[in-house]
């Protein structure tokens, strides 16, 4: 684990690579929550988080499933690989000024039944299910979300 300052290093010199969780209902509703942390803080989002050094991919996936969903089990095996995205974001974690993030994004399609309890309040103060068309004509949902769906 990295410390902070190391991080803040890591973070202004280099992109991070992470995974981000298209989550689809089965009625066509996608999974977004409101992220209480920077970058994109209080904007509606899909739920990912970075790949850590020597992490798997399959590591990874299951942690951020956890991490970000509170589901226990979830295999990348399952899921549908969606593509590479790149993120570029004005601030930084700590809202340091003078650098932004970057990230080199993998996505990927997963679905959950609506009725499967959902949610880490820690990572997102609430979450919502929208159809593609409602999350792309909200001026709260952010731009880099949107970008999966058109």
């Amino acid at each position: 684990m990295l410390s902070e300052a190391d991080f803040m290093t890591v973070v202004r010199l280099a992109p991070l690579v992470s995974i981000d969780l298209i989550v689809t209902d089965g009625n066509r509703r996608v999974l977004v929550g409101q992220r209480r942390n920077r970058p994109a803080q209080d904007t509606w989002f899909v739920p990912g988080g970075r790949i850590a050094k020597d992490e798997s991919l399959d590591a990874a996936f299951r942690r951020i499933v956890h991490n970000e969903l509170g589901v226990a089990s979830a295999e990348r095996s399952s899921a549908r690989f969606y593509g590479v995205f790149e993120h570029r974001y004005d601030d930084n974690f700590a809202g340091t000024p003078g650098f932004g993030t970057h990230y080199i994004v993998l996505a990927y399609a997963m679905s959950l039944s609506g009725s499967v309890p959902i949610g880490r309040f820690d990572q997102h103060s609430g979450y919502e299910w929208l159809l593609a068309d409602e999350l792309l004509a909200r001026d709260d949902v952010h731009e880099n979300t949107k970008a999966y769906f058109r």
